[in-house]
């Protein structure tokens, strides 16, 4: 279920799901936004993960957009473009895709 509400973000809409953890994790829906507009995007486990990393902050700093609130900031999104959930973490590498473990057949 997606919610259509203010609350929804500009191409992509919030499941129930995102909306009450942004509320119960302090994210306001401004820095999911700059996450969806600047964020580095990586795939794994079937979903679009867009976080904000130094390297992010860095780049656009020099551009003059400040994007140092939302560093950190993680915002995963389903292949319909619905925000299935947000959270902080500033460890990225938890989110790279992990070389699968081929079983052995004897």
């Amino acid at each position: 279920m997606i919610i259509s509400s203010p609350h929804a973000l500009a191409n992509h809409p919030l499941v129930p799901h995102a909306w009450q953890r942004m509320q119960q994790r302090g994210i306001p829906p401004e820095l999911v936004e700059q996450v969806l507009r600047y964020g580095r995007v990586i795939y794994a486990r079937g979903l679009q993960f867009r976080v904000i990393g130094r390297k992010e902050v860095d780049f656009f700093a020099s551009r003059g957009i400040n994007l140092r609130a939302a560093e950190g900031v993680h915002v995963l999104v389903q292949a319909d473009g619905s925000v299935l959930t947000t959270y902080r973490n500033h460890n990225l590498r938890a989110i790279r895709p992990c070389k699968r473990k081929h079983a052995m057949h004897h």
